[in-house]
């Protein structure tokens, strides 16, 4: 069976001839961690030849205490994508089936594949997820379902009304994962918080992570808010000891410094608006992103624009032939990504 899994690629790096690099290729966040939250790191580190909580007690409380939420609503796991996992791991048996939009999250396919289950893709419409169509291919066999919301790569939302339209469409056996990797980064008032629709839906659960806006990336620390049987299960197959001792202080050290954090997402979502404007004044077709990232519809250019960017110590992720994600970086590696694209497209008009 393995060897007909494809490897998860992960984004790369690049260095130009002249020693610059810019890593654009991951969503990560331009800025490190707080410097609260260094200091507890630091200050936890000196017990690192402890296990940590294996039920990460203290995490969970202030994560509950944080959305308002029962802590039996809260389940953990070492990034939202081995959550996922976990999750897959609940409800797989044979012949089932996991549905989702694509392209999506590129992990999708391969949790699907590691789980035995069946993959339904459906196609994205207009860029974004096609919910009717996605609703239209729930069969019997259907146990789970991701809504990708902002999706990834494309940065595309869908918003209230269209989503619990679909919600109500789907069967309560079905479970419907809410992936919400981005919600910071999120502006448009009409795109729900997942938060709001799972309490009086059983079916629900919301997936978040402290990778992208809280610049944890490195030590892996992901939580699902669902109702209890859901959250349950999630932490029944997580494997002992996943969350380990730093992850755990430096994600309650991260909620409490929240109101300085989102600053900085502030300044991200700045760039994010400067970068699509400049964009489109190159004449480039960027649709409107909630993430941290831009989506360029390249087609077959995709491979040639990444090479050109990667020759200018810019990494940039490509999904070719369909196009690339760039994530929003500091003001200088935008500002070097911008002039790759402008000399780009000039190249092809």
């Amino acid at each position: 069976m393995l060897d007909t899994v494809p490897p998860y690629k992960a984004g790369k790096t690049a260095v130009s001839p002249d020693g610059r690099s810019y890593k654009l290729s991951s969503n990560e966040s331009p800025y490190g961690p707080l410097p609260s939250v260094v200091e507890a790191v630091a200050a936890a580190a000196r017990d690192m030849q402890l296990y940590p909580d294996p039920a990460a007690t203290d995490l969970t409380r202030a994560i509950a205490e944080r959305y308002d939420v029962p802590a039996e609503h809260v389940g953990l796991g070492p990034g939202s994508v081995t959550l996922a996992q976990q999750l897959l791991a609940t409800v797989c048996d044979p012949g089932a089936e996991v549905l989702y939009a694509w392209r999506s999250f590129e992990a999708y396919p391969l949790l699907a594949d590691l789980a035995g289950m069946t993959s339904v893709r459906v196609p994205l419409a207009a860029g974004t997820h096609d919910l009717d169509a996605m609703a239209a291919a729930i069969t019997p066999r259907t146990r789970l379902i991701f809504v990708c919301n902002p999706n990834n790569p494309t940065g595309t939302v869908v918003r209230r009304e269209e989503l619990v339209r679909f919600l109500d469409r789907v069967p309560g056996e079905v479970l419907v994962i809410l992936d919400e990797a981005y919600r910071e980064y999120v502006r448009d008032a009409d795109v729900p918080d997942g938060l709001t629709l799972y309490r009086d839906r059983p079916n629900v659960a919301v997936l978040r992570t402290f990778s992208k806006a809280y610049g944890l990336a490195g030590l892996r620390l992901g939580y699902l808010i669902g109702q209890e049987p859901v959250a349950a299960a999630v932490r029944k197959v997580m494997m002992p000891f996943a969350i380990n001792h730093l992850a755990q202080v430096a994600g309650i050290a991260s909620l409490a410094a929240e109101d300085e954090l989102l600053e900085r997402v502030e300044l991200v979502v700045k760039e994010r608006t400067r970068v699509r404007e400049a964009l489109l004044g190159q004449g480039w077709d960027v649709p409107a992103t909630e993430a941290n990232f831009v989506w360029l519809a390249l087609g077959e250019d995709t491979a040639a624009f990444a090479e050109t960017c990667a020759a200018e110590g810019l990494a940039v992720r490509p999904f070719h032939p369909e196009g690339a994600r760039v994530s929003i970086g500091s003001p200088e590696a935008n500002d070097a990504f911008l002039a790759v694209a402008a000399a780009f497209r000039s190249a092809r008009t």
